[in-house]
């Protein structure tokens, strides 16, 4: 039989489990929602900077060529 002490033990696991899986949980939303959005947006910006530069270089090199 489980005495005073052990149904604390066993209430004060099961609240201490509950936020530990709320905080996964919470993490991995976070992850999905926050972090691979940004880092998808941050290398869209340098696929981006990277071709306006090719542009602007074979512009240059085209107008070098001109003179």
């Amino acid at each position: 039989m489980v005495n005073e002490l052990g149904w604390f033990y066993l209430g004060g696991m099961t609240v201490l489990f509950f936020f530990w899986a709320y905080g996964i949980v919470s993490f991995v939303l976070d992850v999905k929602n926050k972090f691979i959005p940004k880092g998808r947006q941050y290398l869209r910006g340098r696929k981006k900077l990277k071709e306006e530069e090719r542009r602007e270089e074979e512009r240059k090199e085209r107008e070098e060529q001109l003179y």
